[in-house]
C-alpha cells in the first residue's frame, strides 16, 4: 500500500466507528507556548481532555481522528539511518471522556486495525508496570488477553510506558504499546492524570484516550522494507537528492531536511538564530554541507521542493500557498529592511537561506585552502567557525578528505575564550563601553544597539559584537565579519538605523531570568556570569539585547546616524566609528 492509501485507510476506519476527522493543526502551536513545535497528535486536543473546551460543540462528537504533522528535534544527528526523522506524520484516534470510550474499545480498535485491516502480526504488547502513586495497568493486560489469549504482554516502567505531558504540563497517563517485527508502532495513552508544572499528578475528572502511530513507520512494516527511505514518501526525492551527492546517508539527510523545512516554512517559520528559526536554519545548512560540492544549484532545490509539494499538497493544501515573512530584513537585498511584512513562496525562503550560507561557505573554503598546507589547528578551526560560519563537523569532514586532522581540544579552548570575551562584552557593556551618563552618550548607547541590529540584517547573522566604546562625540563598535564592507553595505546599515530613528520607536526593558532571555531570542552569552536576573532592552522589534542600560526613551531623540569609518581590527574582526548629527 502507498502512504496515501494507508493514511486514508486509518482515518476512514475510525470515521466509520463514530470519530470526527479533524485536519492537522499547524506545526507552530497557537495555544501551547511551552513547546517550539507540535510534537504529537494530541497537542491540539489538550483543552478537551481538561474540560476547557467541549468536543461535542466543536466536533459534534466525543471522539476524533487525525493525521498530524509533527516535528521532533532531539535526534537530528541520527537522521539518515533507517528510522530517524525530524518531520513525520502521526496517525491518531482520540476519546475525551463522558460518553466516549476508554481502554476496552481503544485496545480492541488497535488490535482489529493492525491484524485485520493491515494484515500484520503483533509480536507482543507492553503495559505500565506501576510505581508509587500509579498502579500497574492490570486492566489493559486483561483486555489484550481477552482478544488473544496467546498474546505476549510485557511490562515496563515510566520511561517506556507512561506518556506525557506534551510541553511543561497537561494530561498524561499509562500506555500500552503495540510491537510489530520487534518495533513499537502504536502507542495508546490512557490520560488519567494531569501533570502540573511541578510534576505533581492529579487524577483527571474525565479520562481520555490519546493514541499515536507514525505513518512512516507503519508504511515500512506494511510494505516489508527495511528503511523509511525505501517507501514511496522518499523514492522520488532521493532520486533527485542523488544528483547532489553520491553518499547514501547524505542523500537521505538532504531529502529529509528539505521535506522538514518545507512544512516548517508553510506554517510560518523563517530561518533565524533563535528558537524555531534556528532549527530551520540548521536543517537547511546541513543540507548544503551534505552536498558533494557544498553548493546546491537552483534547479536542484526547485526540483526537490517541487517533488515534495506534489507528494503532500493533496493532503496539506497550504504547501501550495505563499507564506508571510514577518521580517523583510531576512532578505539581504531588501531595499527597505525595516518593512515589517512581505509575502514569499516557500521555494524563495529556501533559496535565499541556502544562497546566504553558500556565500559564507565559499569564503570559508578559500580560507581553508590557505590553512590546510600546514594542517588545521584548533585556532584555525575556530576562525572558520566564528568568522565563516563553518560548523566544526564540516571542517573535520574537509580535513579528513585532505588527510589531515583537526585539534578538537584546542578548538574547544578557543570556543571557551570566545565565550568569556563575549560574556565580558555583553555583561560589561554599560561599564566598559559607556564612558559617562550624559544625554549624548545615552543616544550613542542606543544607536550602538541599532547599529548591531543593522549589521546583522545587512551582512548576516554571523555578525557578533566584540567590543564597544562610547563617549559624547562618537560610538565605536567592533564586530565579526570576514571582509571590508562595501559602500553599498554601509549605506544600507545607515538606512536601517535612520529608518528606526525616523519612526520614533519606543525603547523599553524588562527584567527576567537568563533562561527567559534566551527563550525570547535576546542577544547575549548565556553562561553563569550573569546573576539571577538580567535586563533585556528592546528597540521595538528591531533589537533585543541583554544590557545594563541606560538608553533613550524613544529613538526619535537621537538625530541622524552617520558611519564615519570602517576598518579592520584583527583577523575576522572589523570596527565602525559613527556619529549622530
Amino acid at each position: 500500500m502507498t502512504s496515501e492509501e494507508i493514511r486514508e485507510k486509518f482515518l476512514k476506519y475510525f470515521e466509520e466507528r463514530g470519530h470526527t476527522r479533524v485536519p492537522s493543526s499547524s506545526l507552530v502551536s497557537e495555544d501551547d507556548a511551552s513547546v517550539l513545535f507540535t510534537t504529537a497528535g494530541m497537542q491540539q486536543f489538550k483543552p478537551y481532555y481538561t474540560g476547557v473546551k467541549d468536543p461535542q460543540v466543536d466536533f459534534g462528537s466525543y471522539s476524533t481522528t487525525s493525521a498530524q504533522k509533527c516535528i521532533r528535534t532531539s535526534d537530528i544527528e541520527e537522521v539518515g539511518d533507517d528510522t530517524h526523522l525530524t518531520f513525520f506524520e502521526m496517525l491518531g484516534n482520540f476519546s475525551f471522556g463522558k460518553g466516549a470510550y476508554f481502554k476496552k474499545e481503544a485496545i480492541a480498535f488497535a488490535h482489529e486495525f493492525i491484524t485485520k485491516e493491515m494484515g500484520l502480526t503483533i509480536d507482543y504488547v507492553s503495559i505500565f508496570q506501576g510505581e508509587e502513586g500509579v498502579p500497574r495497568d492490570d486492566g489493559s493486560e486483561r483486555i489484550w488477553k481477552s482478544l488473544d489469549p496467546e498474546i505476549e504482554v510485557r511490562e515496563f516502567g515510566r520511561e517506556d510506558n507512561f506518556w506525557g505531558p506534551t510541553g511543561d504540563e497537561g494530561p498524561c497517563g499509562p500506555t500500552t504499546e503495540v510491537y510489530v517485527n520487534g518495533v513499537e508502532i502504536w502507542n495508546i495513552v490512557f490520560n488519567e492524570y494531569y501533570c502540573d508544572i511541578e510534576k505533581n499528578l492529579t487524577p483527571l475528572e474525565q479520562k481520555g484516550v490519546d493514541t499515536g502511530m507514525g505513518l512512516e513507520r507503519l508504511l515500512v512494516h506494511s510494505n516489508g522494507v527495511e528503511s523509511i527511505y525505501e517507501t514511496d514518501l522518499f523514492t522520488n526525492i532521493l532520486r533527485e537528492a542523488s544528483k547532489l551527492t553520491e553518499d547514501t546517508r547524505s542523500q537521505r539527510i538532504i531529502a529529509e531536511h528539505v521535506r522538514s523545512a518545507i512544512f516548517m516554512i508553510a506554517d510560518g517559520v523563517i530561518p533565524s538564530n533563535t528558537d524555531r528559526g534556528y532549527i530551520l536554519r540548521r536543517l537547511l545548512r546541513r543540507t548544503v554541507t551534505r552536498s558533494d560540492t557544498k553548493k546546491i544549484e537552483k534547479e536542484n532545490i526547485k526540483a526537490l521542493v517541487g517533488l515534495i509539494i506534489e507528494k503532500y499538497s493533496g493532503v496539506y493544501r497550504n504547501l501550495k500557498d505563499n507564506t508571510v515573512i514577518t521580517e523583510e530584513s531576512y532578505i539581504e537585498e531588501s531595499s527597505n529592511p525595516t518593512a515589517r511584512s512581505i509575502t514569499m513562496p516557500i521555494i524563495s525562503v529556501i533559496e535565499t537561506e541556502i544562497e546566504k550560507f553558500e556565500r559564507t561557505i565559499e569564503k570559508g573554503l578559500k580560507e581553508f585552502e590557505k590553512m590546510k598546507s600546514n594542517g588545521i589547528d584548533g585556532k584555525e578551526a575556530f576562525i572558520l567557525f566564528s568568522t565563516y560560519g563553518f560548523p566544526l563537523e564540516l571542517t573535520q569532514e574537509l580535513a579528513k578528505e585532505n588527510g589531515i586532522k583537526v585539534d578538537v581540544n584546542e578548538f574547544e579552548k578557543e570556543m571557551q575564550k570566545h565565550k568569556e570575551a563575549s560574556r565580558t562584552a555583553s555583561a560589561g557593556m554599560f561599564k566598559g563601553g559607556l564612558q559617562d551618563h550624559s544625554e549624548k552618550s545615552l543616544k550613542y548607547h542606543t544607536a550602538t544597539h541599532l547599529l548591531l541590529a543593522g549589521l546583522r540584517a545587512v551582512l548576516g547573522e554571523h555578525v557578533e559584537q566584540r567590543g564597544s566604546n562610547i563617549n559624547e562625540e562618537r560610538l565605536r563598535l567592533d564586530f565579526t565579519h570576514p571582509e571590508k564592507m562595501t559602500d553599498e553595505q554601509k549605506d544600507k546599515v545607515e538606512d536601517f538605523v535612520n529608518n528606526a530613528i525616523s519612526q520614533n520607536l519606543p525603547v523599553s526593558f524588562s527584567e527576567m531570568s537568563v533562561e527567559e532571555a534566551k527563550e525570547m531570542g535576546a542577544l547575549g552569552v548565556f553562561e553563569d556570569k550573569y546573576g539571577d536576573k538580567v535586563k533585556v532592552y528592546k528597540v521595538s522589534d528591531l533589537s533585543m539585547e541583554i544590557c545594563g542600560g541606560p538608553h533613550v526613551e524613544r529613538t526619535g531623540e537621537m538625530g541622524t546616524f552617520r558611519i564615519k569609518k570602517e576598518e579592520s581590527v584583527s583577523a575576522g574582526v572589523r570596527r565602525i566609528k559613527a556619529v549622530l548629527e
